[in-house]
């Protein structure tokens, strides 16, 4: 179904509920309300607007939590942007977990509530985190001729689809190779305390599995298997480039957090899709070790072992096969999987040691742009740092400036990292920034929506 389709019913209960426009410049205003299915929406405009619009989408907020409005980051770029002029406006969605089948509309829907109160801005610019960036970039995709352009931070440009595909891969293998005696299924999971007690499960074999060298060797491989990060708390030590036992320690613990995600998560997307959304019929887990970053890493500590990585992978790849609800796939391409027809100037930017979202999400928009030709509009950037959206304040309203230039001038100004740094140390002298020259490997299993047609 179109958006505009979506988006419509509620544009007629905001037109009938909204006052006339107000004044856009005299006195700041904050409000807040209610769209029609139940979804909070926030407006902050400053005295001094600028007449453009900052539409933000936030990210994934797990079943049950807190869920309200937000229009910026954070307070420290809230307050950074409501001081320059910006308006900020988002929406809280109208529930939590996956709820991107709502969230797009609902976005928009908060621009028209805008729009209705405050006037017709100059110009609309989308951005968001996480599970947000990967709204914005519907957005683009979708409904880009609302926008000027759009900026996508730690964004699931993977798409849905392969990054179900690929949260599945290292829970296989850690089942397959560390836990062969399980039943448990991994998929159609029915309820949560199915799926919190097969976490435990592999949690528990995991564990287990680091105390010896052959244990530690295929917990590198299941990380490699979804390019982990040697390198994703700040708590942790940042390991050399060869050292291997450092930066399995790394993955071991992050490994903790993507069960989690893989399982609990998992269960409440599959439960609105209506059914399992992931396999790996046909997968070969060589083919995709042999494209990881972290592929070094595994054959040092399987040599070390003595182990055989090539029997590994075989049993692996000879292991009973996972195979998908075709109505879920059906769900998931809707929210969300992307086609590259971007029609606006778009940047994204990522962390390098992302935990949640690996970098080598980066590379599959990439390559989903290019083939459909439209490389000139797309720019990315990243960061040097630890974590899941772990941006500074700098380095983000760098990011936003730097898309603003490409919008004012038609042409993209420098994103050399040094650009960016100088950039974002002018915006906020009190953080270092860390954007770096960086080529992310592939993602492991991205999705060819052309192909899957």
């Amino acid at each position: 179904m179109r958006l505009a389709r979506l988006v419509a019913p509620l544009v007629l209960v905001i037109g009938l509920l909204a006052p006339g426009h107000a004044a856009a410049t005299g006195t700041p205003s904050h409000v807040e309300g209610v769209l029609p299915d139940g979804a909070g929406y926030v407006l902050d405009v400053p005295a001094n607007w600028n007449r453009t619009v900052l539409l933000y989408s936030h990210g994934y907020v797990p079943q049950g939590g807190p869920n309200p409005a937000r229009n910026a980051p954070g307070d420290a770029e809230r307050t950074a942007l409501l001081g320059q002029g910006y308006a900020l406006i988002g929406s809280s969605y109208p529930d939590t977990g996956w709820i991107v089948e709502r969230a797009l509309p609902d976005q928009l829907a908060t621009l028209d509530v805008f729009t209705a109160r405050f006037g017709q801005p100059r110009r609309t610019i989308a951005w968001g985190t996480s599970m947000g960036g990967m709204i914005t970039t519907g957005l683009a995709e979708r409904a880009g001729h609302r926008f000027a352009g759009t900026l996508a931070m730690c964004g699931l440009e993977m798409g849905g689809v392969a990054l179900w595909n690929n949260t599945l891969d290292p829970l296989f293998a850690i089942k397959t190779l560390l836990a062969p005696a399980s039943t448990r299924s991994l998929v159609r999971l029915p309820d949560q305390a199915t799926a919190l007690a097969t976490r435990d499960e592999l949690t528990a074999a995991l564990d287990a599995a680091q105390a010896t060298p052959t244990g530690r060797a295929r917990i590198a491989l299941a990380a490699a298997l979804h390019n982990l990060p040697a390198w994703t708390d700040p708590s942790m030590p940042e390991p050399a480039p060869d050292d291997v036992d450092t930066a399995q320690r790394n993955q071991f613990q992050t490994l903790h957090g993507t069960i989690h995600v893989g399982l609990s998560w998992r269960q409440e997307a599959e439960t609105r899709a209506g059914g399992n959304m992931s396999w790996n019929i046909g997968v070969d887990y060589a083919r995709i070790l042999a494209r990881s970053a972290d592929r070094p890493e595994v054959e040092t500590l399987y040599a070390r072992a003595g182990l055989s990585l090539a029997a590994d992978l075989d049993t692996l790849n000879r292991a009973p096969r996972i195979t998908p609800d075709l109505r879920a796939v059906g769900y998931l391409i809707h929210n969300i999987v992307f086609t590259g027809r971007i029609t606006k100037p778009m940047l994204t930017i990522h962390t390098t040691g992302d935990n949640l979202v690996p970098v080598q999400a980066e590379a599959a928009y990439a390559e989903t742009v290019h083939a459909a030709g439209r490389d000139t509009l797309l720019r990315q950037a990243f960061v040097h740092r630890p974590g899941h959206c772990t941006f500074t304040t700098g380095e983000m309203l760098a990011a936003l400036r730097t898309l603003e230039q490409r919008i004012n001038t038609g042409r993209w100004p420098s994103t050399a990292p040094a650009t960016l740094n100088n950039l974002a140390s002018t915006i906020d002298p009190t953080a270092t920034p860390a954007y770096i020259t960086y080529h992310p490997a592939p993602y492991p299993r991205p999705f060819d929506l052309a192909a899957h047609r």
